[in-house]
């Protein structure tokens, strides 16, 4: 399994996905600027991995904050840890685990330094947490997959996403693991190419057999029944079921549904915003005009192209057959069904 992110004495250390598969490098963030460069760089990526990440961001935060003036830095760390990425609902929802805790600390009277060590053990605690939580919904999506069949997946949802393990990949990973001998077809997933760098990185390493197509190969392969299954992670999923996901997502979601495919989401309930009604009120990222027009620094589009580069799409629940997470399987009618597990995980 891939070691995503850790907590060292010598600062956050992560694996840095830019560089895969051609180099395994990893790089150490010693200051939570260092940890939020990362996050908005897409060293780490991926709505889980990000959630951790900004845990230990604001851990290192506060580690290297000054006594007189703690109060002050811990915003201002937040604050800048907030402001990477605003889809992942994992980053928000990381920073105010952290807050509370904090806010706890400051309240009972604890010192500075046991605060920090509180935070510290806490950002630890979130990373064992995800990997838990990867592993447990793997096992409740895999009875969904078929017997030795052919599942497509979008992006990278797998322990390079996480924690570890995975969340879309969890799912595979937890069939194959189980004697299922599946079949993986994964999308290259344009333009950070996601699909071709990391997932089919990942699952050679696990010696899962996979084959990588352009995204636009997606619909002929189903139409000719090559598809049986199709099973993504998530980057937002609204209380009634529609799921912010890698752009491409929602094509896919589509064409499964004229083609008889079953379409699941894989993703843990940290990633459920019960505050958002529908999908439609999720932000979406915008990202550089670069990550279109070159490919690791050549350029393939005429210099002054005008691009529009959203990095997420919106699929509405109509097109997802279900919704697995650590603590069970959500179906229609989602809104009952999400809340219940999302209470569920927080008893």
């Amino acid at each position: 399994m891939v070691n995503t992110i850790e907590w060292t004495d010598a600062g956050v250390v992560m694996i840095d996905q830019r560089k895969l598969p051609a180099e395994e490098t990893f790089i150490t963030c010693r200051d939570y600027h260092e940890v939020a460069d990362a996050i908005r760089a897409m060293v780490i990526r991926g709505a889980p991995a990000i959630g951790c990440a900004a845990a230990m961001g604001v851990a290192i935060g506060v580690l290297k904050a000054s006594d007189e003036n703690m109060d002050a830095e811990f915003e201002q760390v937040c604050d800048v840890l907030a402001a990477t990425r605003p889809t992942a609902v994992n980053l928000f929802w990381a920073i105010e685990r952290m807050r509370l805790l904090y806010q706890g600390q400051r309240d009972s009277g604890g010192s500075p330094s046991a605060i920090r060590q509180s935070l510290i053990a806490e950002a630890e605690r979130v990373l064992r947490e995800d990997i838990a939580s990867n592993e447990a919904l793997g096992r409740h999506g895999a009875a969904l997959l078929p017997t030795g069949g052919t599942v497509m997946t979008h992006c990278n949802a797998g322990a390079l996403a996480t924690g570890g393990y995975g969340t879309a990949l969890g799912v595979i990973r937890a069939a194959v693991e189980e004697g299922n001998p599946l079949n993986v077809l994964a999308n290259e997933t344009r333009p950070f190419m996601q699909g071709s760098r990391l997932t089919v990185w990942e699952l050679q390493q696990d010696d899962i057999p996979v084959k990588l197509l352009t995204d636009s190969m997606a619909g002929h392969l189903m139409r000719r029944g090559k598809v049986q299954a199709i099973v993504v992670g998530a980057d937002r999923i609204a209380a009634n079921g529609d799921v912010a996901n890698k752009i491409g997502t929602y094509s896919l979601a589509v064409l499964a549904k004229e083609n008889g495919i079953p379409f699941y989401v894989a993703a843990p309930t940290t990633t459920v915003d019960l505050n958002l009604p529908s999908g439609d009120e999720i932000p979406i990222e915008e990202r550089s005009p670069d990550e279109v027009t070159q490919i690791r620094g050549h350029q393939i589009a005429p210099v002054e192209t005008e691009v529009w580069n959203p990095a997420f799409d919106v699929t509405p629940n109509r097109y997802v057959a279900a919704i697995v997470t650590e603590q069970g399987i959500a179906r229609d009618p989602y809104v009952p069904a999400l809340k219940a597990l999302v209470e569920q995980a927080s008893e």
